[in-house]
C-alpha cells in the first residue's frame, strides 16, 4: 500500500493558516476551511500513479471529528477511494507519534510501499520505523502549522 497524508502533501493549506497566528488558534476555524483547500497537483499525480500498483491509504493528523468533510474533499479530487485514517478526537500528541502508530499498526497488516508526507518530523520517525519516505516538499511551509504538527499534536 501506499500512504498520503493530507495537510501539505494532496490538500494546500496554505489559505487557513491564518487561523493559527496568535496566541489563541482556532483550530475549529481552520479545520472547517479545509472544504476549500485546493489540491495539489504534485501530490494528486503521485497518488494517481500510485494507484497503478498499490492500493491507497490516506494518513492524516486531522481529528476524526472532521471525516465527513475529508471524505468528501477527496472525492471532488477524483482520487481513488481507500481507507483514511484520522486521530482520535482527544489525541493530542504530536504528529510523529499519533501517525507513526497507525503506520505501524498499517505495516502489520500489508506492505507499506511508501509514505508520503510533509511533515519532516513525521518523516524522521517513520525512516527511522523502517519505513520508505516519500518528502513532499511541493507546498509553501509555514511555521505556524510546523509548530503545530510539532508541538500542539492537532494536525
Amino acid at each position: 500500500m501506499a500512504v498520503f497524508d493530507l495537510d501539505g502533501t494532496l490538500a494546500d493549506s496554505g489559505h487557513r493558516q491564518y487561523f493559527l497566528e496568535g496566541r489563541r488558534r482556532d483550530w475549529n476555524g481552520f479545520f472547517s476551511a479545509a472544504v476549500d483547500d485546493p489540491p495539489l497537483l504534485e501530490g494528486v499525480r503521485l497518488v494517481l500513479s500510485s494507484a497503478v500498483e498499490c492500493e491507497v491509504r490516506c494518513l492524516t493528523g486531522r481529528p476524526e471529528r472532521c471525516r465527513r468533510d475529508a471524505v468528501a474533499w477527496l472525492g471532488e479530487q477524483g482520487l481513488p477511494e481507500g481507507r483514511l485514517y484520522m486521530r482520535r478526537n482527544d489525541d493530542r500528541r504530536p504528529a510523529r507519534h499519533a501517525k507513526l502508530e497507525i503506520l505501524e499498526r498499517l505495516g502489520r497488516e500489508r506492505e507499506v510501499r511508501m509514505l508520503v508526507d510533509d511533515d519532516e518530523l513525521v518523516c524522521d520517525a517513520a525512516e527511522l520505523a523502517g519505513f520508505a519516505v516519500v518528502r513532499a516538499r511541493w507546498a509553501k511551509a509555514s511555521p505556524v502549522l510546523r509548530d503545530a504538527q510539532g508541538r500542539e499534536g492537532r494536525t
